[in-house]
């Protein structure tokens, strides 16, 4: 991504690095079905305006502290499990057609 935004300038990529972070870190990722940000703080910010003040439009942001983390856990449970129930499935797709070998001893390998 960064160097699709360098290519007038190479020298100015210093400057650009924070809104690339902000890019990266809002977009889903296929593994999670979340992006990072939402997976940290439980919402994802459609600007980085969003960052200074609580968005207000988000449900979770009225409730209590003890709440709040019980969002912030059950999110991050269903992360994990996303993640698992992909893991699982690649493993599955990739083992497929592959034939058992069993090894004894004295064989040389």
């Amino acid at each position: 991504m960064l160097k699709c935004m360098i290519v007038e300038n190479i020298r100015e990529w210093e400057e650009l690095l924070p809104h690339i972070d902000f890019a990266y870190n809002r977009v889903v990722h296929s593994t999670t079905s979340h992006s990072p940000f939402k997976v940290v703080y439980g919402f994802n910010p459609l600007t980085s305006l969003d960052l200074l003040p609580l968005p207000t439009h988000e449900a979770w942001t009225c409730q209590d502290g003890e709440a709040k983390a019980k969002y912030i856990q059950d999110l991050h449970l269903q992360v994990k499990e996303t993640i698992d129930r992909r893991v699982k499935k690649q493993q599955e797709d990739g083992n497929k057609g592959r034939k058992e070998v069993i090894f004894q001893e004295g064989y040389w390998v």
